[in-house]
């Protein structure tokens, strides 16, 4: 079990928050497949201060993921912290400040990993937002910016000192994006510079590296963001390797079948059809990557125009 703040998890498995990805459904296969702490999609402060109708709909939580954090994002010191007190009451454990995010329309307003550049304002948000709210603030940052401008231990102390309950570190730069390899020795420097729990994250595939990963940096918990993607299994591999060194045996053709459907039932309740059938595309494609017969699966997948079309193709899986 590791202590966030006020809040237990479990165990020290997270799943990392990615756009288009962790929604309310993929999160509940997640959660039942062992995951310990869920976050949800980004969430952008600056569009719940101007009453996004979009953006409420990624902050629905169902009574099954406890517990989960709220990621925001923003640069705005004043907007994070009043959109965060105004949910206060909400059904989140943990409020959670993007630092990591690389992509450039968060990046070029200032926000995500941006902020790495900027220690003065990430002072000032964060002693904000831990003012602002009497749930757990944690923060999700980079290795750096750059590999020069590497400064994830400057970061972690500075949010350490704001009241900030634990940190979450991709060991790639903001330049890197996802290429290359995750720089775990960084991980470890900002665990052995802070007190508070820190997250490693980048580069784990299984429970082998996960193991690894916290013996080679001490982190004390680890988090999954793409090798979850059509595999919410990996949560029940890790956690139990971590456990007793032992690994399930990988789901069979009907388990993933079983799984992809009612994937795609959760989303056509949340969703609505049209929009689920759309976002299930993707999906089915990382579920049935490397099976036979998955190439032309994904073409069929691509051409279909219902639901219960989409459905059918799943029966032949």
């Amino acid at each position: 079990m590791v202590r966030i703040g006020t809040v237990e998890v479990s165990n020290p498995v997270a799943l990392g928050p990615m756009a288009g990805v962790t929604d309310l459904p993929f999160r509940v296969l997640c959660k039942e497949q062992g995951c310990g702490l869920m976050y949800t999609e980004m969430v952008s402060a600056k569009a719940l201060y101007y009453n996004n109708a979009n953006t409420r709909s990624l902050m629905e939580i169902h009574q099954s993921e406890h517990p989960v954090a709220l990621q925001l994002f923003g640069s705005d010191p004043d907007i994070i912290a009043g959109e965060a007190a105004k949910l206060q009451e909400g059904p989140f454990d943990i409020f959670d400040l993007n630092m990591g995010c690389p992509v450039p329309k968060v990046v070029n307003n200032h926000e995500g990993s941006a902020l790495m550049k900027d220690p003065p304002l990430v002072r000032e948000i964060l002693t904000k937002l831990v003012r602002a709210v009497d749930k757990p603030v944690t923060i999700k940052i980079r290795r750096g910016f750059t590999v020069e401008g590497e400064n994830a231990v400057e970061i972690a102390k500075i949010a350490e000192d704001c009241g900030v309950a634990a940190i979450a570190i991709h060991g790639r730069t903001r330049s890197q994006f996802y290429a290359g390899h995750a720089d775990w020795n960084c991980i470890r420097r900002v665990k052995e510079a802070v007190t508070i729990p820190v997250i490693g994250n980048g580069d784990i595939a299984n429970g082998t590296d996960a193991k690894r990963m916290m013996e080679e940096t001490g982190c004390d918990m680890v988090m999954i963001a793409r090798a979850a993607k059509g595999n919410p299994w990996i949560f029940r591999e890790v956690v139990q390797y971590l456990k007793d060194g032992t690994t399930p045996e990988r789901p069979g053709r009907e388990e993933i079948q079983k799984t992809i459907l009612r994937h795609l039932e959760m989303m056509a309740a949340y969703k609505g059809e049209y929009i689920a059938m759309q976002e299930m595309r993707k999906h089915i494609s990382w579920y049935t990557t490397g099976l036979p017969g998955a190439a032309a699966l994904r073409r069929a997948v691509n051409g279909t125009e219902s639901l219960k079309e989409l459905r059918q193709l799943v029966l032949q899986i």
